[in-house]
């Protein structure tokens, strides 16, 4: 074996040391962060999202023909990005551990998606968030993996959000519907902040309005066409394609329930990464 061919195997050891662990699709496994596992259930605290919810009330158009919230990049004044830079600097003030579980995970889910658009407003005007190569190493693309945020003296990623806090310690799937990754592949990004009263009902309807639209689930030439997420992380949905099409049962309308009886056996996924604009 020559010189550069072992040059080339010890470099690709190396990188593969420094890279993440990875599901079989590419995407980044649930890998738990201990440290984010403390809490207080008997803490009455409560954070404040007032910005952060006026801004998801003015920028968020939800009666868009393609039944895909949009969010108006192009419309946030200055004061308003101002006044979501302020949400989150507050949000990374909080002590988190010393919250309840319900109030960690609306937290967890706002910070992520409010800092995506904090991300998006920073560059744009951007196609994809994809563009946005803020993550290290040399094969990541995008912001995610960039350690953007500290809370509690501890630096922090959109990948460790969701990857190393939510899905994780919660073991709830739905969490794949509330964040949002500013893409019209993406569940829908809510016009209002989570909050330990409304988590759950916006999680169930987060996950039934996807899974009944096209860019979740679509019936076509006897092919079950699904959203690139399912594949991503079989592991949250059964580990397996009988385990995504349980799922799909709990939410499917009657219509489209009866769709999949017929065409469950032949799928395949797609995923749009231009931005939801």
């Amino acid at each position: 074996m020559s010189k550069l061919k072992i040059l080339t195997i010890h470099i690709l050891i190396l990188l593969g040391g420094l890279l993440p662990v990875a599901t079989a699709y590419g995407a980044p496994a649930a890998d738990l962060w201990p440290r984010w596992q403390k809490h207080d259930q008997d803490s009455l605290i409560v954070v404040d999202y007032i910005d952060w919810d006026l801004i998801l009330h003015r920028y968020i158009n939800t009666n868009h023909p393609s039944g895909i919230n949009r969010f108006a990049y192009s419309k946030v004044s200055e004061k308003d990005h101002m006044a979501l830079k302020g949400q989150l600097q507050k949000m990374q003030a909080v002590e988190v551990s010393s919250l309840n579980r319900s109030e960690q995970k609306a937290f967890w889910i706002n910070l992520y998606n409010g800092l995506t658009i904090d991300i998006i407003l920073d560059h744009y005007p951007v196609k994809s968030i994809r563009t946005i190569n803020l993550s290290p190493g040399i094969f990541s693309k995008g912001p995610w993996g960039a350690k953007l945020l500290k809370i509690e003296g501890q630096e922090l990623s959109l990948n460790d959000i969701e990857h190393r806090i939510l899905r994780p310690i919660w073991g709830d799937n739905r969490v794949h519907y509330a964040l949002n990754c500013a893409s019209l592949g993406c569940p829908n990004l809510q016009p209002k902040a989570y909050t330990p009263q409304n988590l759950e009902q916006m999680l169930e309807k987060a996950a039934r309005d996807y899974i009944n639209h096209p860019r979740g689930v679509t019936f076509a030439r006897n092919k079950l066409m699904v959203s690139s997420i399912y594949f991503w992380f079989q592991a949250d949905f059964g580990d397996s394609e009988k385990g995504v099409i349980e799922h799909f049962k709990k939410y499917l309308s009657p219509e489209n329930l009866k769709k999949l009886k017929t065409q469950e056996k032949n799928i395949t996924h797609r995923y749009d990464w231009n931005l939801n604009e």
